[in-house]
């Protein structure tokens, strides 16, 4: 795990060195840290919402085929399936920004636990000597070179006995006391973990202990705007106990994963949390329904035209639909044996109309005439 650690924590450490050497604050620095990240991501975020955008012009035809084949849902996720690639849209695009926020997560956890590597670049030799004397004041042996919280806790020791670090190279000593000054917020060390019971209520104290609080409440209000958008763009929803649970898990467990972790955490988690908010509601207003049925028009005829221009290459749906039909055929032993034989003779009917009306209508696509289906249904 160390190991991912560094080497996401590289890029990102050169990142935080730079915003750094211009304000002289990590507090300062975080917060532009967080808007450099977030404007870095942003074409992922527009992403996401067009494609969330998009699946919302589907709610009509997708409920439709829930009614449809409310009986077989073996071939309603196979209709359901035909769909997405008959719009261009692909149901796993939502999974992008999570895992993007994930490797973000791991990249900022290691600046914030080691800011003597990435902000001030010293030697590996002399962080090694320097743990070696801060493991022996803090009497902690277990830590060593490879442990993640060895440089706070070095920080720690070195502003209780600066004097046991003053024959380290490199100047060790006074630039790092010199770091611990500007790697506060309003005084409060950002590298020290927020106690819920402190020995002493003091201004740094208390400063701490509002930090996880306050980065609980911010994810709470992007979860609640989150859940009243989704309501209000799509009334039909369901599964709401399952939201209402998300809705007041996630801002718990940043409030308990906050406690556990370096103030400077919980401080970025604040601003990431009020910045996504603020992205997510801009690209709600942008995406109106107008211009989501333009934009879904012009996504479908660039799907139509890349298929043609490269007939050979399949999309993520047609892969999905070709490993669904292998799967139908291992489980029927491969003798080619359909499932007719397991459903009533009107839904066989039924499956034979949808085959023919979906003919009819690739048919009617081909030689650009108007394909109704209600002409079938008078059929």
């Amino acid at each position: 795990m160390n190991s991912l650690y560094d080497i996401i924590g590289i890029p990102f450490g050169y990142l935080m060195y730079l915003i750094y050497s211009l304000c002289h604050n990590y507090a300062f620095a975080i917060i532009i840290f967080t808007v450099v990240t977030k404007l870095l991501l942003f074409p992922v975020n527009y992403h996401t919402q067009k494609s969330s955008a998009r699946m919302q012009l589907l709610n009509p035809k997708m409920e439709k085929l829930r009614k449809s084949f409310a009986s077989n849902p073996q071939r309603l996720q196979e209709e359901q399936q035909k769909l997405y690639q008959q719009e261009g849209i692909n149901p796993m695009g939502s999974c992008l920004p999570a895992f993007v926020q994930m490797f973000l997560l791991f990249g900022v956890i290691d600046v914030v636990y080691k800011p003597i590597t990435h902000i001030l670049h010293i030697s590996k030799n002399v962080r090694q000597a320097a743990f070696k004397i801060a493991s022996e004041l803090s009497g902690e042996k277990g830590f060593d070179f490879k442990s993640l919280r060895s440089e706070l806790i070095t920080m720690e020791q070195l502003d209780k006995h600066a004097d046991k670090f003053t024959n380290l190279a490199e100047n060790f000593a006074g630039r790092v006391n010199e770091f611990n000054e500007h790697y506060t917020i309003l005084g409060a060390n950002l590298g020290k973990i927020p106690e819920f019971h402190p020995e002493t209520w003091n201004t740094e104290a208390v400063i701490l202990f509002c930090i996880p609080f306050l980065a609980g409440l911010a994810q709470l209000v992007q979860s609640i705007y989150s859940q009243v958008h989704q309501k209000k763009t799509n009334p039909e929803m369901q599964g709401g106990g399952c939201m209402s649970l998300m809705l007041y898990l996630m801002p718990v467990l940043s409030v308990v994963w906050a406690f556990a972790l370096p103030a400077g955490i919980g401080f970025y988690w604040i601003w990431s949390s009020l910045f996504s908010f603020f992205i997510n509601l801009g690209l709600n207003h942008y995406f109106t329904p107008e211009r989501t049925e333009r934009i879904n028009e012009k996504e479908k005829e660039k799907a139509r035209i890349y298929a043609e221009k490269h007939p050979e290459k399949k999309t993520f749906m047609q892969r999905m639909l070709e490993q669904q039909a292998l799967l139908e055929q291992q489980q029927n032993g491969g003798s080619g044996t359909s499932n007719s034989n397991k459903i009533s003779r009107s839904e066989m009917n039924r499956q034979n109309r949808d085959k023919i009306k979906e003919a009819r209508r690739r048919m009617a696509e081909k030689y650009g005439e108007e394909y109704d289906e209600n002409d079938d249904d008078e059929e």
